[in-house]
């Protein structure tokens, strides 16, 4: 479920996602709760947090090889199985993930701002899924303001206001804003997901696990 369509209140669970759409991981979290979510019947309520693996990367982006080798010291063989297992882990999720050569890692500031402002329209969770897509399955260059303004325009925002909030920076204080309060309280690494703002799972931990939370979660509000 989404913030657009909240089930009833006893089987919903507030999920807040700490999430970079450079994360392959954030999206394969978020299958994985997706699962729990039909393992247990229960709901989410889903809002999106912003943060920047990358908040130095210019604006032209870095190859993916070429930043995980500086990045993390991987070599290019290691880098190309990662890059298989996400491939086949992503398939298993539903999720298509397309890598090649020239596949790059890109600044993620603007989509973050995009994401902000989608929110008040309650379209956030769309958008989200809709830039994970496009950066990850169609190659899609998401720092570009005319391909951000594209992907809000197939989610059903306007493309015209899309693209001036990016050009006017309008949210661009608020995402900061919003960075700086999940950093300031530890939050280091992405997927983040807090369940019913009390309990923290970092990492993509999958169906099974998401599944006891939610369940957790859940008989602590029916027992309250």
């Amino acid at each position: 479920m989404t913030d657009t369509a909240p089930p009833p209140q006893d089987k919903v669970v507030q999920v807040d996602i700490v999430s970079d759409v450079m994360c392959p991981w954030c999206i394969v979290g978020y299958k994985q709760l997706e699962q729990a979510l039909a393992m247990t019947g229960a709901g989410a309520f889903i809002r999106w947090h912003p943060f920047e693996l990358n908040p130095a990367m210019p604006a032209e982006g870095q190859n993916l090889t070429e930043h995980i080798a500086e990045k993390y010291g991987a070599s290019a063989a290691q880098s190309a199985e990662n890059r298989r297992r996400l491939v086949d882990l992503g398939h298993d999720l539903g999720f298509t993930f397309n890598f090649d050569a020239d596949s790059r890692i890109v600044n993620t500031f603007a989509a973050h701002q995009l994401l902000d402002w989608a929110q008040e329209a309650h379209l956030q969770h769309p958008l989200k899924l809709a830039l994970f897509d496009a950066h990850f399955t169609l190659g899609r260059d998401v720092s570009d303001h005319e391909v951000l303004a594209e992907v809000a325009g197939s989610v059903g925002l306007d493309r015209d206001a899309a693209r001036a909030v990016l050009e006017s920076g309008s949210h661009a204080a608020e995402t900061r804003k919003r960075q700086e309060f999940w950093t300031s309280r530890g939050i280091s690494g992405v997927p983040s997901m807090v369940f019913d703002e009390r309990y923290l799972l970092t990492g993509a931990q999958g169906a099974e696990t998401y599944a006891r939370m939610l369940t957790k979660v859940l008989s602590e509000k029916h027992a309250a």
